[in-house]
């Protein structure tokens, strides 16, 4: 018998003993399910600790919990309990245990080590005592030691290490019992069999069969299929154990070969055939629908399952009524908020308008998930997907006797006639991309812009403006839950290609900094006969500002054999424009790194090559010059730089930058005239200055601009999209007095 040094001895292992005192671990929120299992195989005298599920058990019960249970961790036998687990611990607890009684030399082992312990740094030291302890124990007795295979041992000995206490145990289970054996990889973020199972069981699968012995199946985020492999095998009674392969407790000293056998075979004569319903399985990912088809085969559920490439957020109920029990994305796998609120804002709304008489379980990271969508939980359960705790909300889909109500009327029949007039005006003047709403009800302060992909694809940018205090956050989530639904069925685009962020007070350039985004996808839209990349997900701003559309196509007509000068060029659309419209040259100075590949990306599209070089040299550009440089610096040394003249000169400055690359920070309505007054010197005396700013109330000071002429020409540069007050810009055209 081992002691520890608090007294609480472990007996030790006795082949001929009827039965034997087991330990069954469980993940975070899994221990009442695991000792609801255990008791159904026939295990007595269940006790629930910090460890696990202590039971005890006669051999053939132990096998049939190795073999059938789907939700424990491990299955272990306890050898030795002991406090201040350090390295010389851990060796003198396993030295101590009488290890040729639990196998023998021929067996191959390997130590796990699981936990952690303030006296242990790193847990593989841990694992070397224990197993410097055993081979210390086997030349003790025998003079010889046995051998270690870390990949596929004979035995395998598992040393927990629970903070000030630890436990060394044999697995009998030779590893994690969820390794069913079925899958693969799993693709990103897989849910472990084993917790797969068990949000089955509380979802009420397969139970609800007995009162819905026809109910449909459904996992519409299947991923890599577990969830509907796991209820296919609770369905046909499969134990999870018959799909490990070799799998037996061979080395073990206490295993019977004979009996394991007739428990196998008594396993394999439980499971039954299938005759309802093929369980379902969808993902909008082509790779998972095929890595699930596969592990459904492996596990032997292929003809029973089924598995299709669709969107959740379209997909139409395969049956009247059934259960869908899923774990849809959240947290670090869709990695921003907005697209979070944007997924479980339209799930909602599908499951509502869609999905009546259906019984609905779903695994999510907060609570708050359930306000998002818009349902009221019936039964809430924690759980934990590995380190992260979650809930699996559940929910009961009222059948309607009528259709659903269209979600979000008001705002629906504002889009859908903003859409059909605009519509018009776009096809007349051969746009493609323009905004089809902006805040036009104050209950909905959204953008919508619409982008149609030089492919035909048609998306929609969506950015949501933050309610005021006095309005219910409750309430505004409700709003936009009906909105998204709308822009969907008002303007027919996928779910995918809708591109939701959330805009909040911006200052500097921040508005064009990357965003936390899972994947970014950038497409080209053509624009007067230019062919321009946008991206709506990795930025908050997509690349081309649409409310300067009129003005690039003017700087496009006048800038024929003319040079432009584009300063905060951004991704230097404007430019772009002037070269395809047989501009002499083009100058685009910005500071930005990111922003000036990207234009260099938008001349190439268009067949035009485009220099990017440090703006500080006083080399005279090229015929398309990109000019990495803070703005006012350049346009203080360009000036005295000969030949550095042009026609045009497009000006459009942030409202307010303090970048770190440079000392000063500069707010246009302080700044606009030394900048403009800067920008003046590199112009022709025919030439024209056009100065363009969107900060609200911005007031153009013309006294201070000495021999200038200024004229508003804000009007002229908006469209018929844009054409709501306040404008989204204010523009001027700048010339020298003489030249009026």
């Amino acid at each position: 018998m081992t002691e520890s040094s608090s007294g609480e001895p472990i007996a030790p292992f006795d082949p001929t003993a009827d039965d034997h005192e087991y330990l069954a671990t469980a993940a975070g929120g899994l221990a009442p399910l695991v000792a609801r299992e255990l008791e159904g195989f026939g295990a007595l005298d269940l006790r629930e600790d910090r460890a696990g599920i202590h039971f005890r058990a006669d051999l053939a019960t132990l096998y049939r919990c190795l073999l059938g249970s789907r939700v424990a961790s491990r299955i272990l036998l306890p050898l030795a309990r002991f406090d201040e687990p350090d390295g010389d611990a851990c060796y003198v607890a396993s030295r101590t245990l009488h290890w040729p009684a639990l196998f023998g030399l021929n067996a191959t082992f390997a130590v796990d080590v699981t936990g952690k312990s303030s006296h242990i740094g790193h847990t593989h030291f841990a694992g070397v005592r224990v197993k410097d302890g055993i081979a210390d124990a086997f030349r003790d007795a025998t003079g010889e030691r046995p051998d270690v295979d870390a990949a596929d041992p004979d035995v395998r000995v598992l040393l927990q290490l629970q903070g000030r206490q630890a436990q060394v145990s044999l697995d009998l289970g030779n590893g994690g019992l969820h390794r069913r054996g079925y899958r693969g990889s799993g693709g990103d973020a897989p849910l472990r069999e084993n917790l797969a199972a068990a949000l089955l069981m509380r979802a009420g699968w397969p139970e609800h069969l007995e009162t819905h012995p026809d109910a449909q199946f459904l996992d519409p985020f299947c991923g890599s299929g577990t969830l509907v492999i796991e209820a296919a095998l609770m369905a046909t009674h499969t134990a999870p154990g018959l799909l490990r392969e070799g799998f037996r407790p061979h080395g073990w000293s206490g295993h019977d070969a004979g009996l394991w056998d007739r428990c196998v075979a008594e396993a394999r004569d439980a499971v039954r055939a299938w005759d309802g319903p093929a369980l379902l399985g969808s993902d909008r990912d082509r790779g998972a629908v095929a890595a699930a088809r596969k592990a459904a085969q492996a596990a032997g559920v292929g003809d029973c399952t089924r598995f299709e490439q669709a969107d959740a957020l379209t997909l139409e109920p395969p049956a009247d009524h059934g259960m869908l029990v899923s774990n849809p994305p959240y947290g670090e796998r869709l990695g921003n908020a907005p697209e979070l609120i944007k997924l479980y804002s339209l799930l909602g709304e599908r499951l509502r308008s869609a999905f009546g008489g259906w019984h609905v379980a779903l695994l999510v990271a907060d609570t708050t998930d359930s306000q998002r969508l818009g349902l009221r939980a019936s039964h809430k359960h924690r759980f934990y997907n590995g380190t992260l705790a979650c809930h699996l909300l559940q929910f009961e889909i009222h059948q309607r006797d009528e259709p659903a109500a269209a979600p979000a009327p008001d705002f629906a029949n504002r889009l859908q006639k903003n859409q059909r007039h605009l519509a018009r005006w776009a096809r007349r003047q051969g746009v493609t991309c323009y905004r089809i709403y902006d805040a036009d009800l104050a209950e909905y302060p959204l953008q919508i812009d619409r982008y149609e992909a030089e492919d035909g694809t048609v998306h929609l940018h969506v950015q949501e403006f933050a309610a005021p205090a006095s309005v219910d956050p409750a309430r505004a989530e409700a709003r936009l839950r009906g909105a998204l639904a709308a822009m969907l069925e008002v303007t027919g685009v996928e779910p995918a290609h809708l591109h939701y962020k959330q805009r909040r007070a911006q200052k500097g350039r921040s508005q064009y900094q990357r965003t936390e985004t899972a994947e970014a996808a950038p497409f080209t839209v053509v624009e007067h006969g230019c062919r321009l990349r946008v991206d709506l997900d990795a930025y908050l701003d997509s690349g081309l500002f649409l409310d300067h559309r009129p003005m690039r196509l003017r700087l496009q007509q006048e800038c024929r054999g003319l040079r432009l000068l584009n300063l905060f060029c951004y991704t230097a659309a404007v430019s772009v424009h002037a070269a395809v419209g047989g501009a002499r040259q083009t100058v685009s100075v910005d500071l930005s790194n990111t922003y000036l590949e990207w234009a260099e990306a938008n001349f190439h599209a268009n067949g035009l090559e485009a220099e990017i070089r440090d703006g500080r040299s006083r080399r005279l550009p090229g015929t398309h010059a990109l000019l990495r440089e803070d703005v006012v610096r350049w346009l203080e040394g360009a000036g005295d730089t000969p030949g550095m003249v042009f026609e045009r000169i497009f000006l459009d400055p942030p409202t307010f930058s303090n970048s770190k690359r440079t000392e000063d920070d500069f707010e246009v309505q302080r700044d606009h005239v030394h900048l403009i007054l800067l920008a003046v010197r590199l112009l022709t005396p025919d030439g024209v200055l056009y100065f363009s700013t969107n900060r609200r109330r911005f007031e153009l000071d013309h006294e201070a601009l000495t021999g200038l002429h200024a004229r508003d020409i804000t009007r002229e540069t908006l469209d018929e999209d844009y054409r709501r007050p306040p404008p989204p810009h204010r523009c001027w055209a700048i010339t020298p007095a003489s030249g009026e």
